[in-house]
This record gives structure tokens, sequence and C-alpha cells, in this order.
């Protein structure tokens, strides 16, 4: 049979992940954050003290490392990481890592074959285009820069990080021109992917615009 996969695209907090969880939750789906998986793998790379120029120590360390999902939980090599990964240090340098093929090439190789045996939701910058071009459902979700920055700094703030809403909005906008310029599996709307635009709108509200386009 045929499993049932929803792509969910877009930039840095457009509200991806959370909306995700909870379609995942309500439709009783696996919830795929590849964006984690991407943070899981800087995480170890940051963890090992490597130079990011060092591709052989970088690819080996990689293919000797474990990303699993559980219970909605990203495991690093047996551990639970959904706090670290959410650092500053990670927000820094994720995309550098997100940039580099041969680990996009490892990642996207995962989470394929996740999906091949899982009814899933995955949200990431290239799960329509790239990951699962074949989806039946495809949603790209966006937000001004002023209010995906909003969102990172209230969440940074309730952790407990020392930043600037100014900072925050730099960072995102950073990450923005990081993950839309880079050669690889750049960030895009798939051409059948659906637009949906956040701003102002509550969680509740786009996750009724997305049940409500996939249940018609």
């Amino acid at each position: 049979m045929n499993k049932i996969a929803i792509a969910i695209d877009g930039p840095a907090g457009a509200g991806k992940s959370t909306i995700a969880k909870e379609i995942a939750n309500i439709n009783n789906l696996l919830y795929i954050d590849t964006g984690a998986m991407y943070r899981a793998a800087t995480l170890k790379l940051l963890n090992s003290n490597i130079s990011f120029d060092d591709k052989e120590k970088i690819e080996k360390i990689l293919k000797n490392t474990k990303i699993e999902f559980s219970n909605g939980n990203i495991i690093l090599d047996d551990i639970n990481v959904n706090e670290e990964i959410r650092e500053p240090r990670i927000n820094e340098s994720v995309s550098k890592v997100a940039a580099m093929p041969f680990i996009r090439e490892i990642l996207v190789s995962l989470q394929r074959g996740i999906a091949k045996d899982n009814n899933v939701i995955m949200d990431g910058r290239d799960i329509g285009t790239r990951v699962l071009p074949d989806a039946k459902y495809k949603f790209f979700l966006t937000a001004s820069i002023e209010e995906r920055a909003e969102r990172r700094y209230k969440e940074l703030i309730e952790k407990g990080y020392q930043c600037s809403y100014e900072e925050t909005v730099d960072e995102i906008a950073h990450r923005d021109k990081l993950d839309s310029e880079r050669t690889v599996d750049p960030l895009r709307k798939a051409e059948d992917a659906i637009i949906i635009d956040t701003t102002g709108k509550s969680i509740n509200e786009v996750i009724d615009i997305i049940l409500n386009i996939i249940r018609n």
C-alpha cells in the first residue's frame, strides 16, 4: 500500500515544526523534523571539535552516528537532545552543515527510508522538492521576517538565553540567505505546493487550513 506523505517546507520561524507536530498527533502520523536531524548532526560535529572543512573526518563521524525519532523526541546516539539542538551555537552553524552535499546525501537517504515504511508528515527546507517530490500533499509556510524573529526571540528568552530582538532578526535574515542561496537543495517552494502565509495567524488557524485542504 502507498504510504501517506505530507511535506511542509518553509524558512526558519514560519511555524513548520509546531504545526506539523500537531497535525501528526491529530492524524496519527509519524512526525519527522528534518531540521532537527541537521541540528543533531551539527551538535555531534561541534562536540567532536573538528573543522567544518575536514570532509573526511566529518563523513567518518556521521556514518557512525545514529539519529532517530522516538515519541516526538530527537535521539542522537541513544541520547535525547531536544534541548541541546536549540542552543544558539547550533543556530549559528546548522546552515553551514546543511549546505554540505555529502551530509545531505546521508540524511536525505535516511529520511526517505523512514517515509517508505511509515505514514509521515515531514518538515524542512527541501521536502517537497528533494526528499519527497512525489508526496501527495505539499505545503510551503512563510511569514514576515519580523514575525518569525519575534517567535524565535520569545522562544530563546523563555529558555533562558541572552539575546536581543535585533540580533534575532539578523540571525533569521542570515539563515534565509544561506538556505536559499546554497548550491545543493536550496530552500524553495515546490511547483505543486500550496503557500500559506502564517503572519498574524494562530497555530490552530493554520492547522485548520491544512486539514481542510487534505480532507477536501
